[in-house]
């Protein structure tokens, strides 16, 4: 059961719109590990370089931009097509990509994944949807699907997060924000149209949680699901239809500006 969410007051509201409204621009596009999916034009393209970009996304963000671009690279710059068909020379060209604990093992994985997935559907969209109508479901749902074919390495599932296991899932819900949200802003995709904007979980971490306390906004101290989804249910108050714009706001002064 979540707590009542607070009154927020309107110098909070104010503030907090005027914050979005700066990050949420063209120009967060290049420092952020969005642009590697913005390198590319094709939906599929866009989904795979996007969940690697996401999956990546913890640590410094320049090692984490470079970092995808090279696997893109690897990749041929047509990552959809290389994992439809990547070939046994394509697979050895993987062997050596390292991103923190993230390793070869995990890589061909995912990579199978994607083979397997495409082979069947044409968009990433319906490996999220297909399991119930609440985003917890969808992501508990996703998590037993991604590791459902047979030689799933054990090793892989920590770069995979699950409500299960009581994870905030901050680099899935950022990923899905990325592929849902709409605007005239376009730093986000919205290419998805099966989940609405105001379903969203706001992605959250240590510097988005600290800022969040600050403002009222969080009252929990664990920054774990239930944080996740109190603070969302908090910025529904702001936006019911968008509330994880405010991602914007919290991680540009968390990270930013080192508020908190």
């Amino acid at each position: 059961m979540q707590p009542e969410p607070p009154k927020i007051p309107k110098r909070v509201t104010d503030f907090l719109n005027a914050k979005v409204k700066q990050y949420n621009q063209p120009s967060f596009i290049k420092d952020d590990p969005v642009s590697v999916p913005h390198l590319f034009t094709r939906k599929q393209d866009i989904e795979i370089a996007a969940f690697f970009a996401a999956v990546f996304a913890w640590g410094n963000r320049t090692t984490i931009i470079n970092k995808s671009r090279q696997l893109m690279e690897l990749m041929d710059n047509a990552p959809y097509q290389f994992c439809k068909d990547p070939g046994k020379q394509g697979l050895k060209r993987l062997e050596a990509f390292r991103h923190r604990t993230f390793n070869a093992t995990d890589l061909l994985y995912f990579v199978e994944f994607f083979r397997y997935h495409y082979g069947r559907q044409a968009s990433l969209e319906t490996a999220f949807t297909q399991w119930g109508d609440t985003m917890e479901d969808r992501l508990t749902g996703f998590h037993h699907y991604f590791f459902s074919l047979e030689f799933a390495p054990h090793r892989t599932r920590k770069h995979i997060a699950s409500p299960e296991k009581n994870s905030t899932c901050k680099r899935l819900n950022m990923f899905l924000r990325w592929m849902v949200r709409r605007d005239e802003n376009g730093v986000d995709f919205g290419i998805w149209k099966k989940i609405a904007p105001g379903e969203l979980i706001i992605p959250i971490d240590i510097h988005v949680a600290r800022v969040a306390r600050r403002f009222n906004l969080l009252q929990r101290n664990a920054t774990d699901w239930q944080a996740a989804m109190e603070l969302t249910a908090c910025l529904k108050k702001l936006d019911k239809d968008d509330p994880v714009k405010y991602d914007f706001a919290l991680f540009g002064l968390g990270v930013m500006e080192k508020m908190g």
